[in-house]
């Protein structure tokens, strides 16, 4: 089992958490291309700079998150998102890394209409551009299930997109991670170790430690081992209050398995 940290879950300086990440028993990273790499600024020397910093401290970078605060649905600025996405791609490449995080967009109900033709050719065209890269996009779960988003892959040419599956996203807006992982098969690519509860008197999902919500970590990595899933397990945290050491217990939870 491949584990990675995503870096951002640490709130630390880059170099900081990489270190730290290191020392959490990680033997990978997930570095968001939006606030601690921006592709535009690196060069072949900031490049090597990075490579070199995980290189000595055991670590591969995992994936690059490049989060928007748009989906490709969207036509204000899509045309940015785009540029940016592929300058992601382009960097991940560089880094060793074969992924790029982020949420597409709203997949809408009915495989027609303006956003549905829209996020189609948006997603072809980031598709083509990472193929010949080496590194994809992979869609994160949680917005829609399942099925949903297997409808969009299946519309885009074959291997555009990937899936970063997402198990405590899709508990928290009440879906199914199982039922979602088996709609999606082979398509994740990649898992963010996540897990969360659903409060139902106040109808809403929180996240919470890995291990200490309703996804059922067992049955889903059999699952995953059925349909031969070889990619990271990134383990994140958002809303914890000493977020280093849940993420040193989420490493220790994982490799219990």
């Amino acid at each position: 089992m491949k584990i990675a940290i995503q870096l951002a879950s640490l709130r630390l300086p880059f170099d900081k958490a990489l270190l730290t990440a290191a020392k959490l028993g990680a033997a990978g990273v997930e570095i968001d291309a939006r606030k601690q790499l921006l592709p535009r600024e690196m060069s072949r020397t900031a490049i090597r700079q990075v490579r070199k910093m995980l290189e000595d401290l055991n670590l591969r970078a995992a994936a690059l998150a490049f989060p928007t605060t748009r989906g490709y649905h969207v036509a204000a600025n899509l045309d940015q998102r785009i540029d940016g996405t592929k300058a992601a791609l382009k960097l991940a490449y560089e880094l060793g890394a074969s992924v790029v995080v982020n949420h597409v967009g709203a997949v809408p109900p009915k495989s027609e209409g303006e956003d549905w033709t829209r996020l189609v050719e948006a997603l072809t065209d980031i598709g083509r551009y990472g193929q010949k890269i080496g590194a994809l996009l992979c869609a994160e779960t949680g917005s829609e299930n399942g099925a949903d988003l297997a409808r969009l892959i299946d519309a885009l040419p074959t291997g555009s997109i990937g899936v970063t599956f997402d198990p405590g996203n899709l508990v928290i807006n009440d879906f199914d991670p199982l039922e979602s992982l088996r709609a999606l098969r082979s398509n994740v690519l990649y898992v963010q170790a996540t897990d969360a509860v659903r409060d139902l008197a106040r109808r809403r999902g929180a996240e919470v430690q890995l291990g200490r919500g309703s996804v059922d970590y067992s049955s889903l990595l059999g699952l995953l081992e059925e349909q031969e899933y070889r990619g990271w397990f990134t383990l994140e945290r958002h809303e914890a209050q000493d977020a280093a050491r849940e993420l040193e217990q989420g490493v220790k939870y994982l490799k219990s398995f």
